[in-house]
């Protein structure tokens, strides 16, 4: 799905997935459909077969646990039972004329996105996740809930998918909206299992999967500070906004700032490699906060709002760069406080673009989903998020990334060299790669829109040049509700807008 931002009243962000099989044999699980009975299970594929087992299974299918969420799982035929396929899902919105809409969105976009990667699912399973309110039950949730696994039903059933099962969760119990037996469900529903009893449990940890605990535990590594820590960071952000924006918008000066954010990002991330490695995510981020002092931090986020050095800094995204790498752009991301919490886009966008490229799609759209809620219009997140979710592959960016580095060393090496150029090569201008940078997938290629597409992310070189070093976004078009007048030189407006911690930024950013 490549709608970012919540529908109104919603409490989280929409994400879909491809199929994340747990079987010993890359098999994806399978659903008999409630009530269904069948023989043995088999060697290599896990089967199944209660509305129990498939509430247990939910956070196997995400990767992590849900909470007030919508999540819809697609159901391909195979051998008459119904494989696992795309998952989608999204925040319940508080406001229930919301509803329709939010229902009609997660439908459509798990069956176009199924369809784009190669066919269409043949039912759904919905799940509607919720804990009780205060002075609330888990059946009135259920209860509460019900127009809404109703209105999911219909919108499925509207694109001819119908949904076999529909269950909700809240307070360690679940109901089934589509079992007419009041003795096979109870109206008080079902206890749920033990976390990890189930077979699917036990399949996914011999496959070595995890269940890395809820979106909001995942969130927490990337939200600002709310510490006494935080004025000290904000006033060592005024400090260095005091000094760097006239630099960053001086055409003569912005090439030293650029300079010098790198050098301290390459410094911070060897203090970083350097540290023990700490297990527990919380005792791991206090350790990356101490490493990184508050004018280091400052002058990073700062920094970064131009968009020339946040694309050298995105070349950091694989290998033994890619973990310390990580580990920065989280921490700039925290420090990101008070009146700067625009600023977080770029650390946030880098932070999903290496989760990404490192194989991890679950925190890329997280953090990359909080950019955009951040700055809306930044359009480095926009078109990284819809990449993600439309399942392109990251090695085609990692391509021209590396080339520009390629072409940038190459570029220096020969201006050192104090010789005559060839009549047909420039001083200081060698041959480039011909290989072109396009992102590239195994769907099928979508008809062109006016707005900037994710292949747009990738620049082309022309066989036997060297171009001008420019970021991987800049030459993509700006949506047409954007508004002219962007600086030439590429600096993000969000450093034209702050001085003196004055206002948020303008529009315009990439």
């Amino acid at each position: 799905m490549t709608n970012h931002s919540e529908a109104a009243g919603t409490s989280g962000n929409s994400d879909i997935s491809g199929q994340n099989g747990c079987g010993r044999a890359g098999e994806p699980p399978a659903y008999l459909g409630h009530g269904a009975t069948a023989g043995p299970r088999e060697e290599h594929q896990v089967t199944l077969r209660t509305p129990a087992e498939l509430a247990d299974a939910l956070p196997y299918l995400l990767g992590y646990r849900p909470e007030d969420s919508i999540v819809l799982v697609a159901l391909h035929e195979r051998d008459t039972r119904g494989r696992f396929g795309g998952r989608a899902r999204l925040g319940i919105p508080a406001q229930t004329d919301d509803w329709p809409s939010v229902a009609q969105q997660l439908a459509h976009g798990l069956v176009t996105g199924s369809e784009r990667r190669g066919a269409k699912p043949e039912s759904m399973v919905a799940f509607l996740c919720q804990d009780p309110a205060s002075g609330e039950s888990a059946r009135d949730v259920m209860e509460r809930l019900r127009p809404l696994a109703q209105l999911l039903r219909r919108a499925c059933g509207s694109l001819d998918v119908p949904v076999v099962e529909a269950l909700c969760i809240s307070d360690g119990r679940f109901w089934s909206y589509c079992c007419p037996s009041a003795e096979c469900c109870s109206a008080e529903g079902q206890a749920m299992g033990l976390p990890g009893t189930s077979v699917l449990a036990a399949a996914a940890t011999y496959a070595g999967l995890q269940v890395r605990g809820t979106l909001k535990e995942m969130r927490a590594r990337l939200l600002p500070w709310e510490t006494a820590a935080a004025l000290q960071q904000e006033d060592a952000l005024d400090t260095a906004q005091s000094a760097l924006i006239p630099r960053i918008l001086d055409a003569e000066s912005r090439a030293d700032v650029a300079e010098g954010t790198l050098s301290v990002a390459r410094r911070v991330l060897g203090r970083l490699a350097d540290s023990p490695t700490v297990s527990n995510t919380l005792d791991a981020d206090l350790q990356d906060d101490e490493l990184v002092g508050h004018d280091d931090a400052a002058l990073l986020i700062l920094g970064l709002q131009d968009r020339a050095t946040r694309d050298r800094a995105a070349e950091w995204m694989e290998g033994d760069e890619a973990g310390p790498a990580l580990r920065l752009w989280r921490a700039l991301a925290r420090r990101c406080v008070g009146p700067y919490g625009e600023h977080a886009a770029a650390p946030l966008t880098l932070a999903g673009w290496v989760a990404w490229s490192s194989g991890d799609e679950l925190e890329a759209r997280e953090a990359l989903a909080m950019a955009l809620a951040a700055d809306p219009d930044y359009l480095f997140a926009r078109l990284l998020h819809q990449a993600c979710n439309e399942g392109l592959d990251p090695e085609s960016i990692r391509r021209c990334l590396r080339a520009e580095r390629r072409g940038r060393d190459l570029a220096t090496a020969v201006e050192g060299i104090d010789s005559e150029p060839s009549p047909d090569q420039s001083p200081g201008v060698a041959p480039a790669t011909d290989q072109p940078c396009t992102v590239t997938g195994s769907r099928r290629r979508r008809k062109h829109r006016p707005e900037a597409s994710p292949a747009a992310l990738t620049t082309r070189r022309a066989p036997g040049t060297v171009h001008a070093r420019r970021s991987c976004s800049a030459g993509v078009r700006a949506p047409a509700d954007r508004r002219p007048g962007r600086a030439a030189d590429g600096a993000s407006s969000r450093t034209r807008g702050r001085r003196s911690g004055g206002g948020k930024a303008a529009e315009g950013k990439t």
